[in-house]
């Protein structure tokens, strides 16, 4: 077996993601399978997929929740490819050839461990505050980049062998930075990287209140992992913590978050607004995690 696609869903519809991809497997003759781990989804999400028992190679329901990392982990115990396509469930197919782009890279390069693919906005969310972050912070341009800090758990394909050796932390049980925390593994282990612009196309319906909140829960897991000072190696580059430990190390904390105190009702409702800025979101994060080092 060549290639297991690998999709771990939660309370979204993967009909149509499963049909594209269907559709190339079959057309192209292509060696591969489909894998999908439901983790505990709501029941009506589950009656949907349902109906893809007989299409796919496994569809699992998972009873309870078990989070971003470990999910992606429990793929290792089906999966019979070489390399193994993870892909988020709220995604579609941009192309007709998205499975063939990546196997005429991995043909060309067999050295390479780690592709990451890209991904690209669905049009009618993209002036929401989690997509105009992602435009402007996350999603890079160019045809290749050999760049590890562009790396998004949204669209890679990795060798089974590697992401063996290399799972995810499954000590990070809440949302943020498992994908950051997981390619500077990579890094720091020498693994081949390449990133190309393979995309998907990101369907994510996600409103700037509830953005706000998971921001300040990835803040929270952030302070957490700042916590053991062996994750240091990890984190050091992450720009907001460099930012908070800059001015802790000159004494400033107190002073921003008084400033950020006077500025905080302001910024917080720029970002609820139909044109967030992102300075204020990057404002907001560095209130939180300073308050959480406080």
């Amino acid at each position: 077996m060549e290639l297991s696609i690998c999709i771990p869903i939660f309370n979204f519809d993967v009909r149509e993601l499963i049909a594209g991809l269907k559709k190339e497997i079959e057309t192209n003759g292509i060696d591969a399978e489909i894998i999908l781990i439901d983790d505990a989804s709501d029941l009506s999400f589950n009656q949907m997929n349902a109906s893809l028992q007989d299409n796919v190679q496994h569809l699992i329901f998972l009873e309870e929740n078990i989070g971003r990392s470990k999910i992606r982990n429990l793929f290792l115990q089906y999966a019979r490819g070489k390399y193994l396509l993870f892909l988020d469930c709220d995604v579609k197919i941009d192309s007709e050839k998205f499975l063939q782009n990546y196997l005429s890279n991995i043909k060309q390069r067999p050295d390479i461990e780690l592709i990451y693919g890209n991904f690209k906005i669905a049009t009618q969310y993209a002036a929401t505050l989690r997509n105009r972050y992602s435009v402007e912070r996350e999603i890079f341009s160019g045809a290749q980049s050999t760049d590890f800090s562009l790396f998004k758990t949204v669209n890679f394909i990795i060798k089974k062998n590697i992401f063996e050796k290399f799972p995810f932390n499954e000590e990070m049980t809440d949302y943020g930075y498992e994908d950051f925390i997981f390619a500077k593994l990579l890094e720091l282990n020498k693994v081949k990287f390449l990133a190309i612009n393979n995309p998907v196309i990101h369907f994510d319906d996600t409103t700037n209140g509830v953005f706000l909140r998971k921001a300040e829960i990835g803040m929270n897991s952030l302070f957490k992992l700042s916590e053991s000072g062996q994750n240091n190696v990890f984190i050091k580059d992450i720009k907001v913590y460099k930012v908070a430990m800059k001015l802790r190390q000159l004494k400033l904390s107190s002073l921003f978050l008084f400033a950020y105190g006077i500025f905080e009702d302001s910024i917080k409702k720029n970002l609820l607004s139909e044109h967030p800025h992102m300075k204020c979101f990057d404002f907001y994060k560095l209130g939180v995690l300073i308050r959480k080092m406080k």
